[in-house]
């Protein structure tokens, strides 16, 4: 079974950056896709994928609110897959998970193994 866990979250000023990385263990086989999500503390909201990467042919894919500010990469021989957060908001302010997946989805509910999430917090 993977397990996925995620760091370096923390708090960054508004126009600043973070670095995620998110890192397989447990098995050689992590998934077909890897996808960060977020979640702010509301239980009126779901949680937001962010962006996915194809773990073999390394496709990326970005949500509107992150395209141009969020980078995905991987490095397949460390079972990492990171997330490059530059002009930070004060709305990309949640909790941040990483997933994997069988099949191209952003649908929560469609991923097969989660991490436990790293904060990130973001002050104007």
């Amino acid at each position: 079974q993977v397990q996925l866990v995620e760091s370096g979250g923390g708090s960054a000023q508004a126009g600043g950056s973070l670095r995620l990385s998110c890192v397989a263990s447990g098995s050689s086989y992590v998934g077909n896709f890897i996808t960060w999500f977020r979640q702010v503390p509301d239980p009126e909201k779901e949680r937001e994928w962010v962006a996915r990467i194809g773990v073999y042919g390394g496709d990326t894919y970005y949500a509107n609110s992150v395209k141009g500010r969020f980078t995905i990469s991987q490095d397949n021989a460390k079972k990492s897959v990171y997330l490059q957060m530059n002009s930070l908001k004060p709305s990309d302010t949640a909790m941040y998970y990483c997933a994997a997946a069988r099949v191209a989805t952003i649908y929560p509910d469609r991923q097969n193994v989660w991490g436990q999430g790293t904060q990130v917090t973001v002050s104007s």
